[in-house]
């Protein structure tokens, strides 16, 4: 493999500043539903600066609609060169947030700012390239369910690891807030062709051979999360499946909550600091030193969060 190329799909909430009996809120922008026309036609003026924003920073947007949140928009960006895309991401988030400021509004990418709404994610796409050729994709020589054998094999240790891998996708103990199962975000260890209830989902886009797929998404991923970092876990554990020749289990086509065989993925984030700890593999690829340092970090901001439980209602205005 020559490189991994990478595309995020960014949902956020526009809230705006309200009193109730002298107390400020933060209420959803607008009440409309999924893909309402009224939603995308009330945030009009936001959402066209935004684009006009990253068009100006060179970055791509391939779709804009309005999420099933009130209030709630997803902004997909193109896939690019991985650490191109990490990089992108931080720039979108902060000319998404920005252009919402100057509106009188805030974009926050929280994963769940309100409990009664659907969480936020930050899914990634992600395909395999060799030669300009994706190698992801499966051929007429080879394919299982759609792939190749080196993509099995990647997708294969992204599966092994997941677990270790939410410590940088899902990185905050509010994270765990939003992968719930019934809610499309991934709470058990499985994969699937199109299965949104699925972690780690292969897809068949438009243009792509009904036969094949050709990348996989991490839903299991937040707004919360250092996007170098979350793709250096991915990458991580995708060349351990290289390496090893892992195999992955059969896809999972039905809702996983509705399966009693299906694994659930950590709770929390203590869960998922405990499963990076005992991980050699990302010990030795990325590092002791980093690995502490990731952990010893998630344990902090578990116990400052369990010490002051009402901080968690200002992390709208941190991410």
């Amino acid at each position: 493999i020559q490189c991994v190329m990478a595309g995020f799909e960014n949902e956020f909430y526009l809230l705006r500043k309200s009193f109730s009996e002298g107390h400020e809120q933060w209420v959803p922008y607008d009440n409309s539903s999924y893909c309402s026309t009224s939603a995308f036609d009330g945030a009009s003026s936001i959402l066209k600066e935004a684009y006009s924003c990253l068009k100006a920073a060179e970055i791509v947007v391939e779709q804009m609609h309005a999420e099933g949140g009130n209030g709630q928009f997803e902004i997909a960006l193109k896939y690019v060169l991985c650490t191109l895309a990490a990089d992108n991401q931080i720039y979108a988030r902060e000319i998404i947030k920005s252009v919402a400021r100057k509106h009188g509004v805030i974009a926050t990418f929280l994963p769940k700012p309100d409990l009664n709404e659907l969480g936020s994610g930050c899914h990634v796409h992600l395909s395999l390239w060799e030669n300009d050729q994706n190698v992801f994709m499966g051929s007429n020589k080879y394919s299982y369910h759609g792939m190749s054998n080196t993509g099995e094999r990647f997708l294969a240790g992204v599966y092994h690891h997941l677990p270790s891998i939410l410590a940088f996708t899902a990185p905050h103990p509010h994270s765990y807030d939003r992968i719930q199962p019934h809610t499309f975000t991934g709470a058990y260890l499985c994969w699937g062709k199109e299965n949104r209830e699925a972690p780690l989902r292969t897809s068949c886009p438009p243009g792509v051979p009904p036969d094949f797929v050709s990348n996989f998404e991490v839903r299991s991923f937040d707004g919360c999360a250092n996007p170098h970092l979350g793709l250096a876990a991915i990458v991580t554990a995708g060349i351990d499946g290289l390496r090893r020749g892992l195999k992955l289990p059969p896809p999972t086509e039905l809702n996983p909550a509705d399966c009693a065989s299906h694994e659930r993925l950590p709770h929390d984030l203590l869960g998922s600091a405990e499963a990076l700890a005992a991980d050699e593999i990302f010990h030795e690829l990325m590092g002791d030193k980093l690995v502490t340092s990731v952990i010893a970090m998630r344990k902090a901001e578990i116990e400052h969060y369990a010490k002051n439980p009402v901080a968690v209602h200002h992390l709208i205005h941190r991410y």
